[in-house]
């Protein structure tokens, strides 16, 4: 791990608190739509990796061993770089809702282990967000300039990156699929950019916690639609419908 992991994990932390602008109304899919979107891109040289699994079960992934893994890492304990990989450890460790699969995963190995244990034999689809400009601006508007596509899907899993000194992905789906998949082509306002994004909208949130700040930013009620853009740097699995 070349990587300074204190830096690793502040570039992420950066990235969660702009991840809100990623979110939008279902009723906000259609052409001429207008919205300030963050999109980091996913070609950093320092961007972190999935370990092998050999190295991953060799370091502990537990709220418990914190401070062993400050120490191991080099991060100072009251940084906000501990207080990130907290909040992920945490995160991975609570129990999915009775509705909800889910699962971390900090391997290539483990990355597989959770796809066939979701979609059985089935052989999924791997969907991620493209950004087609090589002049990329991170933080812009963006016009819908397409009709959104749906790609029927029968089962959803998505995976996110979260902050951590080494790539972890917090992947989750709902078992009985209220979940629609579209791609979007977007024009950046700016320079002009093109992105080829992939959005989901989670059509049922009445089980989601009342009190998440999504239904705040968008004005919505416990069980509205609620839909979001993926960043470049995630993935999302699908079987077709």
């Amino acid at each position: 791990m070349r990587n300074n992991p204190e830096n690793v994990v502040k570039r992420k932390e950066h990235h969660d608190n702009l991840y809100l602008s990623v979110f939008f109304k279902f009723n906000d899919l259609h052409i001429g739509k207008r919205m300030p979107i963050y999109f980091a891109r996913n070609d950093d040289p320092n961007r972190t990796h999935l370990l092998s699994r050999e190295e991953a079960d060799s370091i502990p992934f537990s709220s418990q061993k914190l401070p062993y893994l400050l120490d191991f890492f080099s991060v100072s304990n009251n940084s906000p770089q501990a207080k990130a990989m907290k909040t992920t450890l945490t995160l991975c460790e609570l129990k999915p809702r009775e509705d909800e699969y889910k699962s971390c995963v900090t391997s290539l190995e483990s990355l597989m282990d959770m796809t066939r244990g979701f979609f059985g034999t089935v052989k999924p689809n791997l969907l991620t967000t493209k950004i087609i400009s090589s002049n990329h601006t991170i933080f812009q508007w963006y016009t819908f300039v397409e009709k959104p596509e749906e790609i029927y899907v029968s089962k959803v899993v998505a995976c996110h990156t979260k902050a951590y000194p080494y790539l972890v992905y917090y992947c989750h789906g709902d078992k009985d699929n209220f979940t629609r998949v579209f791609k979007v082509a977007l024009s950046g306002d700016q320079n002009g950019e093109r992105v080829e994004a992939i959005a989901t909208c989670h059509m049922d949130t009445s089980k989601w916690d009342p009190n998440n700040v999504v239904f705040q930013v968008l004005g919505e009620q416990l069980g509205s639609p609620v839909c979001h853009f993926l960043p470049a740097d995630n993935l999302i699995w699908v079987a077709s419908s």
